[in-house]
């Protein structure tokens, strides 16, 4: 049974509002009595209410965070960058997930309210109205890549349509042209930018983006895999797949492999986010490189700059530049593929 601040009291002979004055770091305690108490919520485990606290002290001292999913190296690296910045300052992370899902993300809100002190949140589901109905006005929001029409949040965004275009321009540069993309799935924000990024690209090179050459995933490995299968169902095989991040890329390379093809001898393969594990697969993989646990941290210190009133009134809308991480996964066409020669013939 879980002991409570009663508990705690009667045990060490003292009043409940000593208990939580000692709880509290008041100095209006002796120090003799201060490890009397101290001792007995040792020895008892006690662990006050969070939500309760809260209430009373106005601050739980822990923030949120709430991802659309948690598994993969990108949702990791978030998380470990949040988390040492909240530690920096002496608090505790909460993190949750909502799967995508608009209920879930309402519930995981409504969980958190109360419990934290300001909240991050990533997903392409949310939208303002969701916010405004499931968290108390005044509490601070950081926004990771997400689309909303209210400019009142704090909002951090990745350049996915400056990443993605030069990315493709890497590619035209190369000789490719026939490029495929495996897109990260519809009314995705990020996927959406990447996409019009690689459009641009090509379209300002003379090139027609053909709706053939894209393919629709969901960010998973497994994604990447299946929409190989219907890449190399094509008549013409593409000389470059554009996955729009890492772990459809990997999922991609295993796909080819299994259908006997050689990376990039036969087909170049590059990504989008630059995870860690990507320079460390066979070849090693080229990516638009985001600077993925900066987020998490970023992200708690403008949360904290809104705590300690470092900041003025004034929202911050960051916009995060990417790079590319040129690796072995992309080769110079120097012979013209089937198609092109074909072409050239008629």
């Amino acid at each position: 049974m879980r002991s409570s601040i009663v508990d705690v009291a009667s045990k060490a002979g003292v009043s409940i509002a000593t208990v939580s004055r000692v709880l509290n770091g008041s100095d209006k305690v002796k120090a003799k009595t201060r490890e009397k108490v101290l001792a007995v919520i040792n020895e008892m485990k006690y662990a006050p209410n969070p939500a309760a606290r809260g209430l009373i002290m106005k601050k739980t001292e822990a923030i949120g965070l709430l991802l659309p999913d948690l598994h993969g190296e990108f949702f990791s690296e978030i998380i470990r960058g949040a988390d040492e910045a909240v530690q920096q300052q002496g608090y505790h992370l909460i993190v949750s997930s909502s799967h995508n899902d608009p209920n879930e993300i309402e519930a995981a809100l409504r969980f958190m309210r109360g419990r934290v002190d300001a909240i991050v949140l990533m997903s392409p589901q949310v939208n303002s109205e969701i916010l405004l109905e499931n968290l108390p006005k005044g509490l601070p929001i950081v926004l990771l890549n997400c689309r909303t029409d209210n400019t009142h949040y704090d909002t951090i965004v990745i350049d996915g349509y400056g990443g993605a275009k030069e990315m493709t321009n890497y590619l035209l540069d190369l000789g490719h042209r026939r490029i495929a993309v495996i897109t990260g799935g519809e009314n995705n924000l990020e996927s959406e930018e990447r996409l019009r990024g690689y459009r641009a690209a090509m379209t300002d090179r003379n090139f027609t983006p053909a709706r053939t050459l894209e393919f629709t995933g969901n960010f998973t490995e497994i994604s990447g895999y299946e929409a190989v299968k219907q890449i190399l169902a094509l008549k013409h095989h593409p000389t470059a797949i554009f996955a729009f991040n890492d772990s459809m890329a990997i999922g991609a390379i295993k796909a080819l492999r299994e259908e006997g093809l050689r990376i990039p001898s036969d087909i170049s393969v590059c990504g989008f986010d630059d995870i860690p594990v990507g320079k460390y697969i066979s070849p090693s993989l080229t990516s638009v490189h985001v600077p993925i646990s900066d987020l998490g941290a970023m992200a708690i210190n403008r949360v904290f700059d809104r705590l300690t009133k470092r900041t003025r009134d004034t929202t911050a809308h960051v916009f995060v530049p990417t790079k590319l991480c040129l690796r072995s996964s992309c080769k110079k066409i120097t012979l013209m593929s089937n198609l092109e020669k074909e072409e050239n013939v008629a």
